[in-house]
């Protein structure tokens, strides 16, 4: 049975912020459950987000929601163990709109570590907004 792998011990990165302002726009917001807050990424093409897990997990649905007009257009899945390179697991294209997503993903590797890349934005200057962010899987010991 999935359940969300993302717990308090699921360390993040992205890569940019908003103005550097992380109190209104950093990452945590794309896991707080809060319709109101979100992370803002800076301009620029291919932006990011990375997912450390604390054990191996086996991912079967990525879930995002973007802002409409700010969506990740061409974007790709990719993971590792824990320091080991990426690896291409799937490509996706979401769709444009405020709508919770759903990509299921099939046959993934075990991984500790995610990659995800918006390579292009549906917002001129490349920008990212994420109100929510959720893997779900299973997790191994």
């Amino acid at each position: 049975m999935a359940e969300s792998l993302i717990c308090n011990n699921t360390q993040s990165r992205v890569s940019s912020v908003l103005n550097r302002d992380v109190k209104q726009f950093g990452k945590k917001f794309m896991f707080d459950s809060n319709e109101d807050t979100c992370w803002n990424s800076d301009q620029g093409e291919s932006q990011w987000v990375v997912l450390e897990f604390p054990q191996p997990v086996k991912v079967s649905d990525l879930r995002l929601q973007f802002q409409g007009g700010f969506s990740g257009k061409a974007c790709k899945l990719q993971g590792s163990a824990k320091e080991e390179d990426l690896k291409h697991i799937v490509d996706f294209y979401p769709e444009d709109n405020n709508c919770l997503q759903s990509f299921p993903i099939q046959d993934a590797p075990l991984v500790q570590r995610l990659k995800i890349v918006f390579e292009n934005s549906a917002d001129f200057f490349g920008r990212v907004i994420v109100y929510m962010l959720d893997i779900l899987g299973e997790k191994f010991l």
